[in-house]
């Protein structure tokens, strides 16, 4: 072809060349196509479906993206600009898009994944290629998958044009075989000299109220068997034309190609992402104890003011703590102190949903899905210094760590990763959304010269409940109205948990006097002697001068 030659169209066919016999009353060899396809152009009902994007090439300055969908069909094109997915490299998308098209001119399906730009031209990510017309026509009938099963009704309606039975009699057609003899009530078929049975396939099928007629469900069953295209999600690499051997990132989609003159399809399949859920957790700290004693009081002794903090991974922003138990001397902490967590989750990926911007100029929220996990943490609170790091643990929601019953059963041996003895006797963890509440003593342990040691351990009640749930049973963080289900009382912590600073009456009361009570008497009686014994010497020369001169006499 000379540089001056321009391109009108393609053709695509097949060329077989047979050599004549000798004989011409051989019979001329079988034809390759039995049912040749209109051979005028054809118009079609095309639906893409978007499932997602995987490992993008960043675009932006922040080594993210954000990606939409564009489709090109003939001059026809779709832009989902306004549905842009923010700051993500592997965005779900979850669309659907219907166009009409004439094969075999409109043949090639461009589905673009461009980068949102607010001051800028939009950038191109990559851009995937589908011949339309390659699928329509192959004799894997790949214009649309084959689903597992034949609902008439659901969420996994039948979506082709053609019933089961009918695309059966279309493959024998197409191969040249008799078509399928099916019997009277369909439970049996005969087709390529092979019998099927439908109990063969639905032996232990749950027979639901959404599934078609027998006939039509063995026929699906038989369709599957002959090598004919599957209901499937396809993964395509996105190319670009400025390095088109490198791969962009990759699609999940698929595409049904439905011709007009067949008649109406069945419905879309909806494939809009779940939404999360709305979830409370309430975490209610009862008590502590083992807490490490941290600092040396005035009076010499060992204590520490215990307080309990708590949080989910990755909403930082909601931490809670309770209020201070001041001067444990025993390493009890006394709280009945209640935490309430807010969360999106979803409950069929097992994830939490969290939307945050990472940075206050930054115009969208950035989506991160983590697991469901409370971290608690035991600190010493210092009024005048950092509060020091006593302890923590870690509870996986989904994988919870069975609390021990009592304080006395509550060690390190209970944490995953170590070693203990009796391991096949641990209980094993079970899904607080599952237990919906439990109550008991977990162990907090801290790292200390390479080895994990005990910090302390607390008492709590967890409990999960749903949005609706949370309206029907209100409570308050803390000990705030509406205090309830359950209630919670003031702690009973001992006359000398107070803050010394603030409370100088109770300092001289339970401190000072308590320790040095037997110094202060002593103190007392000395400093009466002193002054008994001063009194008396000032005064003795007086009166032994007034004994000897006797001026009154």
């Amino acid at each position: 072809m000379t540089k001056c030659a321009l391109l009108f169209g393609d053709i695509q066919g097949s060329f077989k060349i047979y050599p004549l016999p000798d004989d011409p009353g051989v019979p001329a060899p079988p034809r390759q196509f039995r049912e040749l396809p209109e051979s005028g152009p054809q118009e079609c009902l095309v639906r893409i479906y978007v499932v997602r994007c995987i490992d993008l090439q960043p675009k932006d300055t922040n080594g993210m993206c954000d990606p939409y969908i564009r489709i090109a069909l003939g001059r026809k094109s779709l832009d989902d600009r306004e549905n842009y997915k923010p700051n993500t490299l592997n965005p779900e998308f979850g669309r659907m898009f219907e166009l009409s098209c004439f094969l075999p001119q409109d043949k090639d399906l461009k589905i673009a994944v461009y980068d949102f730009d607010l001051l800028s031209r939009d950038e191109k990510v990559g851009e995937t290629i589908i011949d339309l017309e390659n699928r329509l026509l192959s004799r894997f009938r790949s214009c649309c998958g084959l689903p597992q099963t034949y609902c008439v009704s659901g969420i996994n309606q039948w979506r082709d044009q053609l019933k089961p039975t009918q695309i059966l009699e279309r493959v024998a057609k197409v191969r040249g075989v008799p078509p399928a003899r099916i019997e009277g009530d369909g439970s049996s078929l005969t087709f390529m000299g092979k019998q099927y049975s439908l109990q063969d396939f639905e032996a232990n099928t749950v027979i639901h109220p959404h599934l078609g007629p027998a006939r039509e469900r063995l026929a699906l069953h038989v369709l599957r068997n002959q090598g004919l295209v599957p209901e499937h999600v396809e993964t395509r690499t996105l190319c670009s034309s400025h390095q088109p051997n490198l791969s962009q990132g990759k699609i999940q989609m698929w595409v049904d190609v439905f011709p007009k003159n067949l008649g109406l399809p069945g419905p879309p399949c909806d494939i809009t992402p779940r939404k999360a859920k709305k979830y409370f957790l309430r975490a209610i700290v009862w008590n502590t104890t083992d807490v490490t004693l941290d600092e040396t009081s005035i009076t010499g002794e060992n204590m520490s003011d215990i307080y309990v903090k708590g949080w989910m991974p990755g909403m930082e922003d909601q931490k809670q703590k309770t209020d201070v138990h001041y001067r444990s001397l025993d390493g009890d902490g006394n709280f009945n102190w209640r935490f309430i967590f807010g969360f999106e989750y979803l409950p069929a990926e097992q994830l939490c949903v969290v939307s945050r911007k990472e940075h206050f100029w930054n115009l969208d929220k950035t989506e991160f899905r983590i697991p469901p996990k409370l971290i608690v943490q035991i600190w010493d609170n210092d009024k005048f210094s950092l509060d020091d790091y006593l302890g923590s643990v870690e509870l996986d929601l989904l994988n919870l760590i069975p609390p021990a019953k009592s304080p006395e059963k509550c060690n390190l041996k209970m944490l995953p990763g170590m070693t203990s003895s009796a391991s096949s006797k641990r209980p094993l963890p079970n899904s607080l959304f599952s237990q919906k509440s439990v109550r008991g003593w977990w162990p907090c342990a801290i790292e200390q010269d390479g080895k994990h040691v005990l910090g302390g351990k607390v008492e709590m009640t967890l409990e999960i409940v749903e949005e609706k749930e949370m309206d029907e049973r209100p409570a308050g963080k803390g000990r705030d109205e509406p205090n309830m289900n359950p209630r919670l009382e003031q702690p009973n912590r001992p006359d000398t948990s107070f803050f010394w600073f603030t409370n100088p009456c109770k300092t001289m009361k339970f401190i000072v006097w308590r320790r040095f009570k037997w110094i202060f008497i002593l103190s007392i009686i000395l400093l009466l002697v002193i002054l008994f014994l001063g009194i008396l010497f000032y005064s003795l020369p007086n009166y032994i001068s007034m004994k000897i001169v006797k001026p009154f006499s």
